[in-house]
């Protein structure tokens, strides 16, 4: 069966997947470091919930300790290791390595069809090289094609035809899916951990109350407000509601720039093709920003 042509991850450079993955873990170990020190936050405060009478007394101060114990080991693993560092540094690499890789192979801006392979090749190795040169402490880059593959130079040598249904198809519409998809999914993970809160929220009060009038001696309303704070945490490292908004602006956005893709004169490609790119861009550096405070622009 013949390969349809467009530019696939597996046809990207080994920069861009030594960089995915090392984001991949990074951002996998930040978020159980996460859950585990608001977990172990939450397992202390039940302790102390259960701490009546001797048996009560003695079970919970041995949950309060493994609580804590957790909370500060996550801490501790978390200051060695900062996965966010990986988590971030990783992507913001792997997404410009991406853009790179695509505006090498449709011929985008600074990427000129004018320009000869060894120039055009020498320009990406020094575009990457400038990206990753940060990271070249913290992360490895081998493999077989570390910068320009034979699937990326056998999309450049197509005709502008190809090459342009090519990057709408796989890029564009590709990324364009893949926002609205992510947009509707962190609108929905928003919407179900605000309700989440705001019945937790109300059970604490409720109990609280009850503790206050006296009908209710255990001190779950404690535990409810670990649980609440623990929630909080969660919901803003995800940060569910603006990713939601990036994503479904940036959805819009690349839907608007498939229209314009298809009508573009070859003359005027390069540029045009390169704006794709930056919208694209645009939306990583707004997320890198987000998480760090950094303004990082995605080559």
């Amino acid at each position: 069966m013949k390969q349809p042509l467009t530019l696939t991850d597996s046809d990207l450079p080994d920069v861009w997947r030594v960089a995915d993955t090392e984001s991949g873990k990074g951002q996998r170990l930040a978020l159980r470091l996460t859950i585990a020190k608001a977990g172990g936050g939450v397992l202390a405060a039940l302790g102390g919930a259960i701490s009546i009478g001797e048996v009560g007394l003695a079970v919970g101060a041995w949950i309060i300790l493994v609580g804590f114990v957790a909370a500060l080991a996550s801490e501790v693993v978390s200051w060695i290791f900062q996965p966010e560092r990986a988590w971030y540094d990783g992507r913001a690499v792997a997404e410009s390595v991406k853009t790179l890789s695509w505006r090498y192979s449709i011929c985008a801006e600074p990427f000129l069809p004018t320009l000869a392979e060894p120039e055009a090749t020498d320009l990406l190795r020094r575009r990457v090289d400038s990206v990753t040169a940060e990271l070249s402490e913290q992360i490895e880059f081998t493999g077989d094609n570390p910068v320009v593959t034979p699937g990326m130079n056998r999309l450049r040598e197509q005709p502008f035809v190809l090459r342009r249904d090519a990057y709408i198809e796989g890029r564009t519409k590709e990324q364009q899916s893949w926002y609205a998809w992510k947009a509707k999914f962190n609108r929905n993970q928003s919407r179900t951990w605000r309700v989440l809160l705001i019945f937790t929220e109300i059970a604490a009060v409720a109990l609280a109350l009850a503790k206050i009038v006296g009908g209710w001696p255990v001190d779950y309303a404690g535990l409810l407000g670990a649980a609440i704070a623990a929630g909080a945490a969660w919901v803003a490292v995800k940060q569910f509601s603006p990713l939601a908004s990036a994503y479904s602006v940036a959805s819009k956005e690349l839907a608007i720039q498939a229209d314009k893709l298809r009508t573009v004169e070859e003359e005027d490609w390069a540029l045009v093709a390169a704006d794709a790119e930056e919208a694209i861009s645009r939306e990583h550096t707004t997320w890198l920003a987000s998480r760090t405070g950094i303004t990082r622009r995605l080559r």
